[in-house]
């Protein structure tokens, strides 16, 4: 059963974290969630009020972590998700999570990023030259981390996949299933 490494961690996006997890499941892939602790974390819900600027934010549902980031053992895993939500926000600092992004890349697997998740991937300097989409409001991190934005819901760029927001889930799971069932020479296009 291939694997699948899923990056989150407090005030990561609730439904991103459970549509992944359960996602990945039905296509039996076994779905590890790696964040900063191993323990059950607080999640949180965004969504947009009328009057609103920009989004709220409410308890969302909790998730139990399988790993911390210093029990990852690439090798072990097909590809990474880093998960959007305000984690990024903090999880791009964690040197041992931008290792590994960086490993996977060197390993030549699939990196995922959905959202803010973009943060970590740019944090990682694995944005520079790429076609990427995030949500509209981290776009200029993208830009200025090398990255081309392109205003479009799912987008694929070798080996990276990225999406805007869980609005987002249809085109970015139907692309990122199209692409780990393709043949291997498949991605490099």
């Amino acid at each position: 059963m291939p694997k699948i490494l899923i990056v989150t961690g407090d005030a990561g996006e609730s439904y991103e974290a459970l549509y992944a997890v359960h996602r990945f499941q039905e296509e039996n892939w076994d779905a590890v969630v790696a964040a900063p602790s191993k323990r059950r974390l607080h999640l949180v819900m965004h969504d947009f009020e009328p009057g609103w600027d920009t989004y709220v934010e409410r308890p969302g549902y909790g998730l139990e972590s399988d790993l911390t980031f210093g029990e990852v053992r690439v090798s072990d895993y097909a590809a990474i998700l880093l998960l959007g939500g305000r984690a990024p926000e903090y999880l791009r600092n964690d040197a041992k999570l931008l290792d590994i992004v960086r490993e996977f890349d060197a390993q030549g697997k699939w990196i995922f990023s959905i959202c803010h998740g973009i943060q970590i991937l740019v944090a990682a300097g694995l944005a520079q030259g790429k076609r990427l989409t995030c949500y509209e409001h981290v776009r200029y991190e993208a830009e200025q981390g090398g990255g081309t934005f392109v205003n479009q819901q799912a987008v694929r760029d070798g080996r990276i996949i990225s999406a805007q927001t869980w609005q987002s889930h249809p085109d970015f799971y139907r692309e990122i299933f199209a692409q780990l069932s393709a043949k291997p020479d498949a991605a490099r296009s």
